[in-house]
């Protein structure tokens, strides 16, 4: 970016008693050589510093890539610089009451994600939460997802429609089952050797034997 016809002349308003001020900069120009231009003529912590441009809030970067901002002849910059934050132990409330309002996309790791979850978040307006659960799944979750619509229509073709609804479920029972260590006991008898129960299973041996034994 060089010459004077990238050159633009905004308006820079410090949210304060301070007059606004002209800036001359590139357009267009990366969030965060703006925030340091910014930063360094007004001699105010970097790391405190929130730029808003016609009510939006700018970011350095979203989803992993560098943010460009484009300004026009006399547009307005409202710089506001962040307060000190409260007492660590205050912060740390705030912080796990935002935790609890806001949904946690998985980590975006590769490039495609990240772009297709801009599509998905900001041109489609899918919720969080959708979001949330659609990223979370592997390819290979995403394979059999798909694998299991296809065949739908065959297997209703065939007329075994209720065989596979039914076979699915008890599919899904058994890949959910879990792995036990070794030595590990089953909550239910049948699946332990010898038929051994944990200790403390109340049943109806129990209530014989305890009768037995004259305990009741």
């Amino acid at each position: 970016m060089s010459g004077d016809e990238n050159m633009v002349g905004i308006r820079v308003k410090v949210i304060g008693p301070s007059p606004p001020s002209s800036l001359d900069v590139h357009s267009p120009i990366k969030v965060r050589d703006l925030r340091n231009l910014i930063a360094g003529n007004g001699c105010m912590p970097l790391e405190n510093l929130k730029l808003v441009l016609q009510g939006n809030l700018l970011h350095d970067s979203k989803y992993g890539d560098d943010v460009s901002v484009h300004f026009n002849n006399g547009d307005t910059l409202i710089v506001a610089v962040k307060p000190k934050p409260p007492a660590k132990h205050v912060q740390n409330v705030f912080d796990e009451e935002e935790e609890e309002l806001t949904f946690q996309v998985p980590d975006l790791n590769s490039r495609w994600k990240r772009r297709l979850f801009i599509i998905l978040h900001d041109k489609l307006k899918i919720p969080d939460m959708l979001l949330m659960a659609i990223f979370s799944l592997s390819l290979k979750a995403w394979a059999v997802f798909i694998m299991w619509f296809v065949l739908a229509p065959i297997a209703h073709k065939w007329d075994v429609g209720p065989l596979y609804i039914l076979g699915t479920g008890f599919a899904i029972i058994f890949v959910n089952l879990g792995k036990r260590e070794q030595g590990d006991m089953s909550a239910y008898s049948i699946f332990n050797e010898d038929f051994r129960e944990l200790p403390g299973t109340f049943n109806a041996e129990r209530v014989d034997r305890d009768i037995r034994a004259g305990q009741f």
